[in-house]
């Protein structure tokens, strides 16, 4: 359990700016009086009571504190956490309390880019900015050592345990997932988040665990998002490249299946105009031309046959 954060007591700072001008008064009244007394005892009382005046006004200069906007005071008296200020403004506390001041502006950080291994295996580079500020100092002060650096170990954490969960891309997951089991039983996976494609719900999750991990120093995340995100230099250009062939072949395998589509929906309808005139022959030599048409990446150049099939 943290410590519990608790209110400092605190009085308006111009109480104590209203009692020097009157503390002051007293010690000049007080030196004054020394040469119109002759005695030597009353003499020293007045010398005690300019000392002790000057005292107080010490004092009370050492109790005067100005907090800004968003900001706190965490006070410690003899070892001891007393309370912490939040409230701005001019304040008279305890001038024997030890002070420490902790902003609660937010903050904007950037982390990495680090180098992970996601779910794959493949060496990646993953880097976020995090947006975070303090909502209870007493325990960024007392519960944790450096509450800064405990927010950059943290998110460093927290996106490597992001990392290595999801892969960088679902097909190459999937790839990697089926080498795997070469030889043994197949593991029907659903869906797959990729790091890649995931958007909103892997900006969601990753803030989720930062939120956990940063409430035990008294730290609210206000949001965290990637903002770096590519392989690592020396597997990029290959994965570059697996990339685009496996580009080039889900595009000619959506144009082969479009065009097996209307190879088919052509010869049907010609067998239902023809009455079902055209032989296997036939047919295969007008699937191949149709196919060869559809599916070619160059232009077509018509040859007219003056003869017949079978000549």
């Amino acid at each position: 359990m943290g410590t519990a954060e608790i209110r400092a007591r605190a009085i308006s700072g111009f109480v104590g700016i209203g009692a020097i001008p009157l503390l002051a008064l007293a010690g000049a009244i007080s030196l004054l009086s020394i040469q119109a007394d002759a005695s030597d005892s009353a003499a020293t009382a007045h010398i005690i009571g300019a000392g002790l005046c000057g005292g107080a006004i010490l004092l009370l200069l050492r109790a005067f504190i100005t907090l800004q906007p968003n900001e706190s005071a965490v006070l410690t008296f003899l070892g001891k956490y007393s309370g912490t200020l939040s409230q701005d403004g001019f304040w008279l506390i305890n001038p024997f309390a030890l002070r420490k001041r902790v902003t609660r502006r937010l903050v904007t950080q950037e982390i990495g880019p680090l180098k992970v291994n996601d779910a794959a295996g493949n060496p990646v580079e993953i880097g976020m900015v995090l947006t975070w500020r303090v909502a209870q100092a007493s325990r960024a002060v007392f519960d944790v050592e450096n509450y800064q650096a405990y927010v950059t170990a943290q998110g460093e954490t927290a996106l490597r345990s992001l990392a290595s969960r999801h892969p960088y891309d679902e097909e190459e997951y999937r790839h990697a997932l089926a080498e795997q089991q070469v030889g043994g039983p197949l593991r029907q996976e659903g869906a797959v988040l990729s790091l890649r494609d995931g958007g909103d719900r892997l900006t969601a999750t990753l803030a989720a665990d930062l939120r956990d991990r940063m409430e035990l120093a008294g730290l609210i995340v206000q949001e965290a998002r990637l903002s770096h995100l590519a392989y690592s230099p020396e597997i990029a250009a290959t994965m570059l490249r697996k990339q685009a062939a496996s580009a080039v072949i889900a595009a000619r395998r959506t144009i082969t299946s479009g065009a097996v589509a209307i190879v088919e929906q052509a010869l049907n309808e010609l067998e239902d105009r023809l009455g079902g005139v055209l032989d296997a022959e036939r047919k295969a030599a007008m699937i191949s031309n149709l196919l060869v048409v559809l599916v070619g990446d160059r232009d077509v150049t018509p040859v007219v046959n003056t003869g017949t099939l079978y000549s």
